[in-house]
């Protein structure tokens, strides 16, 4: 009859650690319970015993024990598998990345986008190259290659074949003669009712508007005028586009410069800015216009402004009519006017600041540092 196989002497230093290990329990669980049935054996438990201590097989405690017994303290380390062999390539990693970011259409497939089945379907009966792959394990292709799930968006791109040489008249002005240069285009439409916003609230208790969407006092289009070099906006509100109403916007902005001296005025290509009687007039007037490329409205000075007109006048609002949305906005373009930042200002606060920072060099011997 064989003797009951039972771990061998311990020494005082593995009897210490085996005790701290169960003790503590903390750790990893493999190597928790491997300590415990080698600290079980060595108290003279019997395996069936130990087995039912850990709530594992007698078989599996004997081969711990036998570990023990020819490794010591190192048996007790966990040996993790390194899983089974990879099956796909880098190659064909690269093959699911180049068919995700293609559409199906483009690949004979009846579908405008892909699913995570269509395309392991797709990957699977591709007939030129054959790539198994699950879907989970799809999954974390794309996100280790940063392909998410996003919205298709449309922009257009300038086709005029003129984009360069205005794009570059525009920029000589603005940087030549910034002084006498304006913008004008329109902003709107402006319709009266409740505009979502943001604002500082107490937690949880945001300002609430009525759930009014009725545009019952029609639309409007606030004409503005920015002086470039002045850094002033201005404007007025019409009930729609016309040459007529550019006419007298462009007339506004040569009487703020009433000494005759030629002006330039950049605006898009809006048929209701290049009439007939708006070109005669800016050439008896010394008025050049300077147009925008076609589909590239952005290269107009005055539309960054527009911006802070939604903020702060448009969003979060709900007026009762045109005419008291048309006096907040006046309102707000009084206070912006008067708390313009101008260009000689911003020149002497450089100054000053290039001043601080070279007496603090001096006393200190700090280096200088230009913000951002």
């Amino acid at each position: 009859m064989a003797e009951p196989v039972r771990v061998r002497r311990l020494s005082d230093q593995e009897g210490q650690r085996l005790q701290r290990l169960v003790r503590r329990g903390t750790g990893s669980v493999v190597r928790l319970r491997r300590a415990m049935v080698v600290l079980a054996s060595a108290g003279g438990n019997t395996v069936p015993a130990i087995a039912r201590l850990v709530q594992a097989d007698e078989d599996s405690v004997r081969q711990v024990i036998h570990r023990f017994n020819e490794q010591g303290m190192p048996s007790l380390d966990p040996r993790w598998a390194g899983g089974r062999p990879r099956q796909i390539s880098p190659d064909d990693e690269a093959f699911i990345v180049a068919t995700a970011n293609t559409r199906p259409m483009k690949l004979g497939r009846p579908f405008t986008r892909w699913s995570i089945r269509k395309l392991a379907e797709y990957l699977a009966g591709n007939p030129d190259r054959v790539v198994m792959v699950g879907r989970e394990r799809l999954r974390q292709y794309l996100r280790k290659h940063e392909i998410t799930f996003q919205r298709t968006k449309t922009w257009k791109e300038s086709n005029d074949p003129q984009r360069e040489t205005k794009l570059t008249r525009i920029e000589h002005v603005t940087t030549q003669f910034s002084d006498r240069v304006f913008a004008f285009d329109e902003f709107g439409p402006l319709a009266v009712r409740p505009q979502t916003g943001s604002g500082w609230h107490p937690k949880g208790r945001p300002h609430r508007l009525p759930a009014n969407y009725h545009k019952l006092h029609g639309v409007r289009q606030f004409h503005g005028c920015y002086s470039v070099g002045d850094d002033t906006l201005w404007g007025v509100i019409r009930h729609r586009k016309s040459a007529t109403n550019t006419l007298t916007a462009l007339k506004s902005i040569r009487a703020a410069r009433p000494d005759g001296a030629p002006i330039y005025i950049i605006l898009d290509n809006l048929s209701a800015h290049k009439g007939p009687a708006i070109r005669a007039w800016a050439a008896r007037n010394k008025v050049e216009l300077y147009f925008t490329p076609t589909y590239a409205s952005w290269a107009n000075p005055i539309e960054a402004h527009f911006g802070p007109l939604r903020t702060f006048v448009i969003a979060g609002s709900d007026h009762p009519n045109h005419v008291a949305l048309g006096r907040h906005l006046h309102a707000y373009l009084r206070w912006r006017n008067a708390n313009a930042r101008h260009p000689d200002v911003l020149a002497a606060q450089r100054r000053e600041r290039a001043r601080i920072r070279s007496e603090r060099q001096q006393r200190w011997g700090q280096p200088t540092t230009k913000a951002a």
